[in-house]
């Protein structure tokens, strides 16, 4: 699986997230990436994001 780099992610781009209560399912939220919130390059578990709707979690895919 290729690593998603926080410099891959903009604000706007439609993406799907894990938020912290699905982790254990894997379940994808998607949605519009309002603020990027991982301050870092890289992170093991994804770059953690806010979406437009409010919701935080870490990006799993980047949807074209």
């Amino acid at each position: 699986m290729n690593e998603i780099k926080r410099s891959d992610i903009k604000p706007g781009m439609q993406v799907k997230i894990v938020l912290k209560e699905d982790q254990r399912t894997g379940k994808l939220t998607e949605g519009i990436v309002k603020d990027i919130l991982t301050k870092s390059s890289r992170h093991p578990h994804g770059i953690k994001v806010r979406l437009e709707t409010g919701e935080v979690g870490r990006v799993k895919e980047i949807l074209k």
